[in-house]
């Protein structure tokens, strides 16, 4: 479940920007975890939704990641590797798409100027 709550943080965070430039990467340890799995799963998601909005407990991987949240945001997720890009990108087209109160509730946390939509909206679809 911390691997879940890790990648979805990280997901969320994405902003799927250009490739690093070979300096540090975020952690790879939560590269295969299951985005259908949380996205699919309304109680799961609701769980590590509370803990990046500070409603509930967060585990020690999500503490950590949630950090580093807005770090990844300002920078596009240039620390992240190019399956952190993909899946941050799958879970806020999902955010966008299925739950878009959530994504703003997070977007005015964590991007309140709103840099991760636009990029993301000018990348072709």
């Amino acid at each position: 479940m911390n691997a879940i709550l890790a990648l979805l943080v990280l997901g969320l965070a994405g902003l799927v920007a250009a490739q690093g430039q070979g300096g540090p990467q975020y952690t790879t340890r939560f590269d295969n975890v299951n985005l259908d799995d949380i996205l699919s799963n309304d109680r799961l998601y609701r769980k590590y939704y509370d803990c990046l909005m500070s409603r509930g407990k967060c585990t020690p991987d999500g503490k950590e990641l949630k950090e580093r949240l807005p770090e990844a945001m300002r920078t596009r997720c240039e620390k992240c590797t190019p399956r952190q890009k993909a899946g941050a990108e799958k879970v806020v087209r999902f955010l966008l798409k299925k739950k878009p109160a959530d994504y703003e509730a997070l977007e005015r946390l964590y991007d309140p100027t709103q840099a991760y939509r636009k990029f993301l909206l000018s990348k072709k679809q």
